[in-house]
């Protein structure tokens, strides 16, 4: 979808994914190796009860799931910020799933505009584990 497609409050709806134990520590052993996401004995005595999942690893699983869907894939320029809150922990075998919702739309010129993007992931238990904002950058309609 080009920038002007977009209406705010529009809404696309994300598929689930489950995060996977093997990937979970991979990543964080590559890209955030702290205790918490790779010691087993480490995240049973934490006040979580098992390893946790590295939260930009949570937010980049969803945020591929979103752009697999293609909503602003062809006329995506850039990402301009994104804000996270991560607002629960995400463990091995949960599974993510949530919303896009358009936010604010503004044109920045006549050849693209930024678009909102707020992403709201919930777990499988209903629980709200991320809310996030992404300002897209997106090419207008010829």
């Amino acid at each position: 979808m080009y920038f002007d497609d977009f209406n705010v409050g529009d809404i696309f709806p994300i598929k689930r994914i489950q995060i996977k134990k093997e990937k979970m520590t991979a990543f964080a052993k590559e890209y955030d190796p702290q205790q918490i996401h790779t010691d087993e004995a480490f995240g049973k005595e934490s006040k979580f009860g098992q390893i946790i999942a590295p939260g930009i690893m949570s937010f980049m699983s969803v945020w591929a799931e979103f752009v697999k869907s293609n909503v602003i894939t062809d006329h995506f320029i850039a990402a301009q910020s994104f804000k996270i809150n991560w607002l629960s922990p995400v463990f091995a075998d949960d599974v993510l799933t949530g919303q896009a919702i358009i936010k604010k739309l503004t044109p920045r010129n006549p050849y693209n505009g930024i678009v909102d993007i707020n992403l709201i992931i919930f777990n499988q238990d209903e629980k709200m584990v991320m809310d996030t904002v992404t300002e897209a950058i997106l090419a207008r309609r010829p």
